[in-house]
């Protein structure tokens, strides 16, 4: 792995774990200046994110015109554009397919980290924009660009993207839906591959990550309702098996 890589990686891990050390300062801060406390935490939320995003950027600055995956020349501008608006759907499609395998293995619908994120956006709007762009750019750069790119250089398409999916499943720390993020990564990295562009697993992850906390987020009370009619549903059958 390159040693630029090796940097950003780095600078990931770094941001994850910077909220233990950035929160409380930003909370003393916010104390300081008369500002809601509360606000502190999705306040550093947006502010590492963003600054991570610059740094990353700035070192791949010199990777615009690197040759593809195993150097093989990249998609046209007009098959990339394809790709990307048929990637959002293949996403949805794998999501759909995924969330219907938990159902039939008994794992409820409806995930703590969406509901997690969906509390931070209310109490801070801005932090949308990190769930929506600056997020999945990132993760985008970082499981499939670097993971999945140099296990790819390695081995078949298969074990370099289950690889790179389960940790980005892993990343997530929502194991209980494991499968969903897994089918997400695997969905991403045959972007990848089919197009050679990183641009279009980027635009396919943050155009799904758009929709679905624009409609969570709107129609969350319809949602808890169904999901609560389908576990009644679930239970009531379970209890004639």
């Amino acid at each position: 792995m390159k040693k630029d890589y090796w940097i950003i990686l780095i600078v990931y891990i770094v941001m994850q774990f910077s909220i233990f050390i950035g929160q409380p300062l930003f909370q003393f801060g916010f104390q300081n200046l008369g500002m809601n406390i509360i606000l502190a935490g999705p306040a550093w939320l947006v502010f590492s994110f963003t600054v991570a995003l610059i740094i990353i950027l700035f070192i791949l600055r010199k990777e615009r015109h690197a040759p593809g995956l195993r150097g093989n020349k990249k998609s046209s501008v007009s098959q990339s554009i394809m790709w990307a608006f048929l990637g959002f759907f293949l996403a949805l499609f794998s999501q759909y397919v995924a969330a219907i395998i938990e159902q039939l293995l008994g794992i409820k619908p409806g995930s703590e980290n969406t509901k997690q994120i969906l509390k931070i956006i209310d109490l801070l709007p801005l932090t949308m924009m990190v769930t929506s762009i600056i997020g999945p750019i990132l993760e985008e750069i970082v499981f499939r660009k670097i993971i999945f790119g140099s296990l790819y250089g390695r081995f078949n398409f298969f074990i370099s993207a289950l690889i790179s999916s389960l940790v980005f499943a892993a990343a997530h720390m929502d194991f209980q839906h494991i499968i969903i993020y897994t089918a997400m990564g695997l969905t991403f990295a045959f972007l990848y591959v089919k197009t050679n562009r990183i641009i279009v697993p980027i635009f396919a992850h943050v155009t799904m990550n758009t929709m679905v906390v624009l409609v969570q987020s709107i129609y969350r009370e319809d949602i808890e309702r169904l999901q609560r009619e389908l576990e009644a549903i679930q239970n009531f059958i379970g209890g004639f098996l």
